[in-house]
């Protein structure tokens, strides 16, 4: 009677790849927020009070021909 062996496999590395898609996953949603809808959107309410002021001078009177 020939010798039988059992062999036995472990597949332990599936809940490693799982926990680091879940961790992938939330950083991408966060990310998402944070430039689209949080305070990275850059979105501006109010006035520009830093803005620059031109003032341009324009003659009021008629041109003098000579």
């Amino acid at each position: 009677m020939p010798d039988q062996n059992t062999v036995v496999v472990k597949d332990g590395g599936s809940s490693a790849g799982m926990i680091l898609g879940i961790i992938a996953v939330i950083a991408i949603v966060a990310a998402i927020w944070f430039f689209a809808l949080g305070p990275g959107a850059g979105s501006k309410s109010g006035t520009d009070n830093g803005g620059t002021t031109i003032n341009v001078e324009v003659p009021t009177g008629a041109p003098n021909p000579s």
